[in-house]
């Protein structure tokens, strides 16, 4: 299937109003940890959210005002930025299986392996020859860790150039925001319809029925926090996990 991301689709609401969305964000957070807490015990699962967007599209606030409902010691958060010395003198899928989570616990992704197929490509740090093989070996490694019982939420934000503009007058325009903002950002939106056709391709390339990709219509900030805690909500739900039995009878435990 391919994936077009068109300018439209990043405003969608899908009926929902803020106000609705804010109230059942709240009941998906306390799900989320209620959730979290039974896999940690359950220990056979662990989740790997992903999160990709281009520069402003949201995933500090999603980890913010979703991720922060899980407890921070079953849940780990990982920027994946320009690889160091040492990650480079590796394989690139290396820097990315050391941060997968034990079992019983989450990993939480800001940006990920899929750098690798999108800055990689759009900057040309390496030949076609080789980023393009990388889509199937992504795809071999996340069935992989899927067969491990790692589930994996991929999650696209996606925003319109619109609204990347008002996001980045916005980290001009105000004190505290404007540590956020580089000059090179420029740059980079220079190369929009470059990096949304490598979204475009990793998205229609890497979706599998192991891994599945989400767009998250992410111009409305309210409606992205909901439908990210949504999808992890359901996510979780859907593994059979279960309290461990305990290994004593508890009706036989005297407390004096």
């Amino acid at each position: 299937m391919r994936v077009h991301l068109a300018e439209s689709g990043a405003v969608e609401r899908l009926g929902w109003d803020e106000e609705e969305a804010v109230r059942a964000l709240t009941v998906n957070r306390q799900r989320l940890e209620q959730l979290q807490y039974k896999m940690y015990a359950d220990g056979r699962f662990g989740l790997i959210v992903v999160l990709q967007a281009i520069d402003a599209g949201g995933k500090d606030g999603t980890i913010r005002h979703v991720v922060s409902a899980f407890n921070p010691q079953g849940c780990a958060v990982t920027s994946f930025k320009v690889p160091s010395e040492e990650e480079a003198k590796h394989d690139y899928l290396w820097r990315v299986h050391q941060r997968t989570p034990p079992r019983g616990q989450i990993a939480v992704f800001n940006r990920s392996h899929y750098e690798d197929v999108i800055a990689v490509r759009v900057n040309r740090l390496a030949p076609e020859s080789v980023w393009s093989r990388r889509y199937e070996e992504i795809n071999a490694f996340e069935r992989m860790l899927a067969h491990e019982r790692f589930t994996i939420v991929k999650l696209f934000l996606h925003i319109s150039k619109a609204e990347q503009k008002r996001r980045f007058e916005a980290r001009i325009r105000e004190p505290h925001k404007q540590w956020k903002f580089e000059p090179s950002d420029l740059s980079a939106r220079r190369k929009w319809s470059a990096y949304r056709g490598a979204f475009e391709d990793a998205l229609s390339r890497c979706t599998t029925q192991a891994a599945p990709w989400y767009v998250i219509p992410a111009d409305h900030k309210w409606f992205r926090n909901f439908a990210v805690s949504q999808i992890l909500v359901q996510s979780l739900e859907s593994l059979p996990l279960a309290f461990p039995e305990p290994r004593y009878d508890p009706r036989k435990v005297r407390l004096r």
